[in-house]
């Protein structure tokens, strides 16, 4: 109860800059490691007379994928503590909010699936999924921000 006093009180959930970078600079590398890790996967494979050979890159981008995905489940924890509640108390944004919440789910969830599915018809519809939310459901995350800072700017020019 005392924290949603304070909460109403401040009538803002937005996050610090430096949470802000935070928050873009673990998802802009997830992203980042992902998109380059399907390109290495899909497009540059080594033709040999023994077949398709994995990028020698490919492995290391993959770790690198997995250390912001692992930090980006760290930055989930601290947007759940810190600017969920009061966002939601507020009722600001919550349907591009639950949209951002729902994919990084997703995306958790398939991201665990494809490091422990055996069965390889799965593990393909896991990392299907997770490659076209990863790649494409980025796009909720500007939205749901550019919907906070026009409010703010609409706001600004009734003052």
């Amino acid at each position: 109860m005392k924290l949603r006093t304070i909460i109403v009180h401040r009538q803002t959930a937005r996050l610090s800059k430096r949470r802000e970078y935070l928050v873009y600079a673990i998802l802009g590398g997830t992203w980042l490691s992902g998109s380059i890790w399907l390109i290495l996967h899909f497009y540059l494979r080594e033709k040999t007379e023994f077949g398709l050979l994995p990028h020698p890159l490919e492995a290391w981008v993959l770790r690198v994928h997995g250390a912001f995905a692992f930090a980006a489940l760290w930055l989930g924890g601290l947007l759940w503590a810190a600017h969920i509640p009061a966002a939601w108390a507020l009722r600001r944004h919550r349907t591009t909010g639950i949209t951002v919440v729902s994919l990084f789910a997703v995306l958790g969830l398939s991201g665990y699936l494809l490091y422990y599915l055996g069965d390889e018809g799965w593990r393909d519809i896991a990392s299907l999924v997770h490659w076209l939310i990863g790649l494409f459901g980025l796009i909720a995350l500007p939205l749901h921000s550019l919907r906070a800072r026009n409010r703010r700017r609409g706001q600004r020019a009734g003052e």
